[in-house]
């Protein structure tokens, strides 16, 4: 695994891709600290944080759209298969070296609070509360970008579809306003979302009957449920539109509470889309 972090740290700092990450970051910090700390005379630290979580949507992508796609376009995954490690150990290797790159320019943000205390009066544990959180975050959005990039040899492709998905997922939280938190809306969504399982489970076991057994089986859980207490399904789905967004929930730290719920939220999508990125490989890997 180690080998494969070199290899990778290699790959970012001899190309443009880490460059391109740390200085749009740096720059959109810069821009946003101006604008609130400088021009305003505002204090905290974290509002400039929430403007710049904006700029996640287009600076993730880059730095995620090439780490499995460009293995697979050049075939050097083939390559990978053959190292004495796990694919595990290999998605990790690749995501710690993106973690590292991502951290970098974050070490030269983290300065920011401390020389604005030295001219007035910050509120420091809110300040690297919500910079915490704003590693977390950028670490699950990472792991999501990694996923996507294990399913195209495009790397174009792969930037594309993080970016739909991520702003997607920084405006669900306004968008939930507009859909309906009616019991038959909140119904019509979970069998949509039954038959993406279904899909997920089809693409990394490719078998049709487990994808159909799990799609029905949630759509059968769903409806007992539904008849068991309709007064569930209320408000559901813009309930759930709003729970699921990652940069909603930064908003939390942001307002000064570190939510612990929050944190584990990050961790457990990290996790979870790092899992469907080493499965996604393994599937290639005996295909």
């Amino acid at each position: 695994m180690i080998a494969v972090l070199k290899h990778e740290l290699s790959g970012y700092f001899h190309s443009l891709s880490a460059y391109i990450f740390g200085a749009f970051l740096l720059v959109f910090v810069g821009i946003g600290t101006m604008f609130y700390n400088i021009y305003q005379a505002v204090a905290n630290f974290e509002y400039v944080l929430n403007f710049v979580s904006l700029v996640f949507v287009i600076i993730i992508p880059i730095l995620t759209m090439r780490v499995i796609a460009e293995e697979r376009k050049q075939k050097t995954d083939q390559l990978l298969y053959s190292l004495p490690i796990t694919t595990t150990q290999l998605v990790t290797g690749k995501y710690i070296a993106m973690l590292i790159v991502y951290l970098i320019p974050l070490c030269i943000i983290s300065l920011y609070p401390l020389v604005f205390a030295q001219f007035g009066e910050v509120y420091l544990p809110a300040s690297y509360g919500s910079l915490f959180a704003f590693f977390i975050m950028g670490a699950a959005l990472i792991a999501i970008g990694t996923f996507i990039s294990s399913l195209t040899v495009n790397q174009g492709i792969a930037a594309e579809i993080s970016v739909l998905i991520f702003l997607f997922n920084y405006y669900s939280a306004s968008l939930a306003e507009y859909v309906s938190s009616t019991t038959q809306g909140s119904l019509a969504a979970l069998f949509i979302i039954s038959v993406i399982m279904g899909l997920i489970v089809n693409f990394l076991a490719k078998n049709k009957t487990l994808a159909y057994i799990t799609t029905l089986l949630l759509m059968l859980i769903t409806v007992v449920i539904y008849f068991a207490d309709k007064t569930l399904f209320e408000g559901m789905l813009p309930d759930i539109m709003e729970k699921l967004s990652l940069f909603e929930r930064f908003n939390t730290f942001v307002n000064g509470v570190f939510d612990v719920t929050s944190v584990i939220y990050y961790v457990t999508i990290a996790i979870f889309f790092l899992f469907l990125a080493v499965q996604s490989l393994e599937k290639r890997r005996y295909n």
